[in-house]
């Protein structure tokens, strides 16, 4: 989830400033207070940061030094106690703005209607690991259920264990997205590492579909391939598009989030990657070994703003830590990694703001 509050109010207010007069940062910084929601917004909670491949777009793979770790189970559920899922009301108005402001529509079906209707109201059950290999997962799914909550995650379907899967779709996951890089084993593997393929996760994938309509669940099942910039992408892409030609599926090409760990800038049609970031006032992060983090892209745990095994949301959302955080994304000060290891800009990037 993220606070659709917030990214509206933001909205109007980047309207009401003038980006080629200065701001003073007090000023800056007071304005954005204003229209923050004291309590929380979950975006993610990172159950574990275990994963068996080696994706050579993602900086786990080379980069990640923390220790391998599941989230406790306690921490999990006492997380959901001290949030809430957004009101009808609020959600009405998000919908509304999404139609007027970026004219995408609730019932399409694109990478940005993906981060507009989906992201916004499910808590998010990945970050720097592979859900499936959570032994947990079916009963937090279950757990989110019961207290009213959205559930999705992102995950290598090479690592699909129908038993489990089937006991998630059953407790009423909402969307899981199976991540594919080519229609091609050799390729798969040359992109995401020895432990994927495409021949037999599709057959899992198309199992798992079976169930879902066999038993009438409500789970969407949603297929992605990232665009890596490859000189064959567009085919590669048409050929997933056809080999799930009428099977029950919500599919996208997704652009490349981590452009700058393989320094290949190509570019994005993502909203979310193209707009400045909102998430020091929007979101909380939660990582496996329950650390409060600045966002899910920190792999390393290198901005702690909080700690949830220990302290409440409320404490660490409004606490001191927090304000010295959003407050250097003001300056785009260079003392974050931030500015460096993230494809989004910072606001400090896009407005002129002095001392």
């Amino acid at each position: 989830m993220y606070d659709i509050n917030f990214y509206m109010k933001y909205d109007e207010l980047l309207q009401s400033l003038d980006s080629e007069k200065p701001i003073n940062i007090d000023e800056l910084e007071f304005l954005l207070n204003n229209i923050r929601n004291k309590e929380p917004v979950i975006y993610n909670i990172e159950t574990t940061n275990r994963c068996n491949m080696r994706c050579k777009m993602c900086p786990r793979t080379t980069m990640m030094t923390r220790h391998i770790e599941d989230i406790n189970r306690e921490t999990f559920i006492n997380i959901l106690k001290q949030i809430k899922p957004h009101s009808q009301e609020d959600w009405a108005k998000w919908k509304a703005f999404c139609e007027n402001k970026y004219h995408i529509f609730e019932s399409d079906m694109s990478e940005n209607h993906f981060f507009l209707y989906i992201i916004p109201k499910v808590i998010q059950l990945h970050g720097y690991g592979d859900p499936l290999l959570d032994k947990n997962m079916p009963e937090y799914v279950k757990i989110l259920k019961e207290y009213g909550f959205s559930s999705y995650f992102s995950c290598n379907p090479a690592n699909i264990d129908l038993d489990a899967t089937y006991q998630m779709l059953e407790s009423g996951l909402d969307y899981i997205k199976y991540s594919i890089e080519s229609v091609d084993d050799a390729v798969h593997k040359q992109i995401r590492g020895k432990a994927s393929d495409f021949s037999r996760s599709f057959e899992k994938i198309k199992q798992v579909i079976n169930y879902k309509h066999e038993h009438s669940l409500n789970t969407t099942i949603v297929i992605t391939m990232l665009d890596l910039n490859r000189t064959n992408q567009k085919e590669d892409y048409d050929k997933l598009l056809g080999a799930f030609k009428d099977l029950d599926v919500y599919i996208y090409l997704k652009s490349e989030d981590c452009q700058w760990y393989r320094k290949d800038f190509h570019g994005t049609h993502s909203i979310h990657w193209s707009e400045v970031c909102k998430h020091p006032w929007m979101s909380m992060t939660i990582k496996s070994n329950g650390e409060a983090t600045m966002c899910m892209e920190d792999f390393n745990n290198e901005i702690i703003l909080g700690n949830a095994n220990t302290e409440s949301l409320y404490d660490i959302w409004n606490g001191k830590k927090y304000d010295e955080f959003r407050r250097q994304h003001l300056r785009a000060s260079d003392k974050i990694k931030c500015v460096c290891e993230c494809d989004m800009k910072l606001i400090g990037d896009c407005l002129q703001i002095h001392e």
